[in-house]
């Protein structure tokens, strides 16, 4: 517990108990990819009393400090990512399962001139899978 309070304090995040409770199911040395319904009915089965506003701000929180990724897979279902470092994704429609791809495995060789006035930050890159 001492890690996860340690984590919370130098992204400047005071180390409430649900944010504790949320951080040890998150950051445990496994990359792992939730939804906050998922999170929440894992919390509510292990009868930990919290709301599922709380997760999400919970969630939203360690996004603001990098502590986590947030990944749209399309305009209703978002997923929280716990390796931050740059990767691409496959997502399975039928399994609701999102999978890491690394950087290194997918080429770009070219992309369209942002607007003026932007400059492209970062491309990430989700391919839907259906099954065969």
């Amino acid at each position: 517990m001492n890690s996860i309070k340690n984590i919370l304090r130098n992204s400047s995040l005071r180390p409430t108990k649900q944010r504790i409770m949320i951080g040890k199911l998150l950051f445990n040395d496994t990359n792992k990819h939730v939804t906050a319904e998922s999170l929440y009915r894992e919390l509510k089965a292990s009868e930990q009393k919290i709301s599922l506003a709380t997760v999400y701000n919970t969630l939203h929180d360690f996004c603001e400090k990098k502590l986590l990724k947030k990944v749209n897979v399309d305009a209703e279902k978002v997923y929280f990512d716990t390796n931050t470092n740059p990767h691409h994704h496959f997502y399975s429609d039928s399994e609701k399962l999102l999978i890491d791809i690394s950087k290194d495995k997918i080429k770009i060789h070219g992309l369209p001139k942002a607007p003026k006035g932007k400059k492209i930050k970062d491309v990430e890159l989700i391919a839907h899978l259906s099954d065969s």
